[in-house]
C-alpha cells in the first residue's frame, strides 16, 4: 500500500505472519494504529468487503480467508522516506462485519491490540518467592518469549528483596495486570514497543523515558513551516499532587514521618505547577507493612505520576512534517508563544493511513508552562 513516496507492509498469519496477498491489500483502504504509554497499543484494518462473482456466494471473500482469524500475528511496517519502521506487531482480537446497501458498499473492520494481551489472558495465583520486582518483571516478561519481547527493566528507587520467612510477594491476577500494578507502585509504566524488527519487541518496564534526544519540531503558525494542522492547549490544575503521612517501619517498628514535594522526574518547563500554583492537592499516606524507603518509594511515585499539567492535543500531516512522530519519547514545540513552546514528552499518537494521506493524533504532555530551552530542534 503505498502513499505518497510512503509505503506500507502488511505481514499476517497464524504463527509466522507472511506478506498479505496481493488481493487483501487492494481491498485494505484504512489503517489506523494508536500507540501510548499507558495500556496496551491497538490496531484497526478497514477492509473493501463485497462480493465480486459467483464465487463469492457462499460468505464474503475475506471472512473466509483464514489469514483474519482473531489471535492471528499481525505487522504493520512503513518505509517513510528511506527508513523502514515497525508501526505494530499486534494479535487481532475483534472482526465487524457492514454489509452495505449498495454493492461495494460493505465493509469488514479488523480489530487488535499489541502483543501484550496475550499476557492478559490467564489469571494466576502465584508466590514469587525472594523476588524483588525488578526480578518478578524480567522473569513474567521472558515468558512470552516466542513474542519476540526483550525486557527492558529499570529498577526503582527503593528495592527491597524479599525475605521468604518475613514476606512472600503473591499475584493475584494475570501477568499484565501484576506488571501494571507493580509499576503503579512507584510511578512507572509498562508498555510494548513494536521493533526495532519485525518479529521483535521491546517491553519496558520503568519510568516514563524522558530522557531521549527530541524528535523534530511541531510548528504551528510558523508559515510556510507549519506542520501541525490543529491544536489545542489544556491546563488541569487539580493535578499535582503531594503525598505526607506517617509510616511504622515493619523493621524498626518506629513511627516514621513520610513527605514528598516536588516530581523526581526531569524537569520539561520552566514554571512547573507544582512550585508556582498557590495551592496543590495533599493526600494522606494509608499503607502498612512496609519499611520507611519503601513507604517514601511509593508517595513519590504517586506525586511523580500526577505531574502532568499541561496536555497539548493536535493533529498533523505526517508528508509536511518530513518525518514520524513516535510517542514515549521527546518533541519540540514553536509558534506557540513561551508559556507552551519548549519541549514535551510525546504520550499518544494515533496513525491513520490512507492512500494518499497519513495524518497523526498527538497527545503531548509537561509539569507546567514555560520553555526551558530557547529553541528547539527544527
Amino acid at each position: 500500500m503505498g502513499i505518497l513516496g510512503t509505503t506500507l507492509t502488511l505481514l499476517v498469519g497464524p504463527t509466522v505472519a507472511v506478506p498479505a496477498p496481493p488481493t487483501m491489500i487492494e481491498n485494505l483502504s484504512r489503517v489506523d494504529v494508536t500507540t501510548s504509554d499507558e495500556g496496551r497499543s491497538g490496531f484497526q484494518l478497514t477492509f473493501d468487503a463485497g462480493r465480486s462473482g459467483p464465487m463469492d456466494l457462499v460468505d464474503y471473500p475475506l471472512l473466509l480467508n483464514p489469514l483474519l482469524k482473531p489471535f492471528n500475528r499481525v505487522i504493520l511496517l512503513v518505509v517513510f522516506g528511506s527508513l523502514p519502521r515497525v508501526l505494530m506487531d499486534g494479535i487481532i482480537t475483534h472482526q465487524e462485519l457492514t454489509p452495505g446497501s449498495r454493492p461495494g458498499a460493505s465493509t469488514l473492520t479488523v480489530t487488535g491490540e499489541d502483543v501484550s494481551v496475550m499476557m492478559d489472558l490467564e489469571e494466576k495465583s502465584a508466590e514469587h518467592p525472594a523476588q524483588d520486582e525488578t526480578i518478578i518483571a524480567n522473569l513474567l516478561i521472558l515468558q512470552y518469549a516466542q513474542y519476540g519481547l526483550i525486557p527492558t527493566v529499570i529498577p526503582p528507587i527503593a528495592i527491597d528483596p524479599p525475605i521468604p520467612i518475613e514476606r512472600i510477594p503473591v499475584q493475584q491476577g494475570t501477568d499484565l495486570q501484576y506488571l501494571n500494578e507493580m509499576a503503579a507502585r512507584h510511578g512507572y509504566v509498562f508498555f510494548v514497543t513494536a521493533g526495532p524488527a519485525p518479529f521483535v519487541n521491546m517491553a519496558y518496564w520503568g519510568p516514563p523515558p524522558r530522557l531521549s534526544v527530541p524528535q523534530r519540531a511541531l510548528s504551528v503558525d510558523f508559515g510556510p513551516e507549519t506542520n501541525v494542522d490543529s491544536i489545542s492547549f489544556r491546563t488541569n490544575a487539580l493535578a499535582p499532587t503531594r503525598v505526607s503521612g506517617n509510616i511504622q517501619d515493619r523493621t524498626t517498628n518506629q513511627t516514621i514521618p513520610v513527605e514528598t514535594f516536588v516530581s523526581t522526574r526531569p524537569p520539561l518547563s520552566s514554571q512547573p505547577a507544582m512550585l508556582t500554583q498557590s495551592s496543590v492537592r495533599s493526600t494522606q499516606l494509608r499503607t502498612s507493612g512496609l519499611n520507611a524507603m519503601q513507604a517514601f518509594a511509593r508517595a513519590q511515585g504517586t506525586t511523580d505520576a500526577s505531574s502532568d499539567v499541561l496536555t497539548a492535543e493536535g493533529q498533523l500531516d505526517a508528508l509536511r512534517y518530513g518525518d514520524l512522530l513516535m510517542p514515549r519519547g521527546l518533541a519540540g514545540l514553536r509558534g506557540a508563544g513561551y508559556a507552551h513552546d519548549g519541549i514535551y514528552y510525546v504520550k499518544r499518537v494515533k496513525h491513520s493511513i490512507k492512500r494518499g494521506e497519513y495524518k497523526q493524533q498527538f497527545t503531548l504532555t509537561r509539569e507546567g508552562s514555560g520553555s526551558i530551552t530557547p529553541a528547539v530542534i527544527p
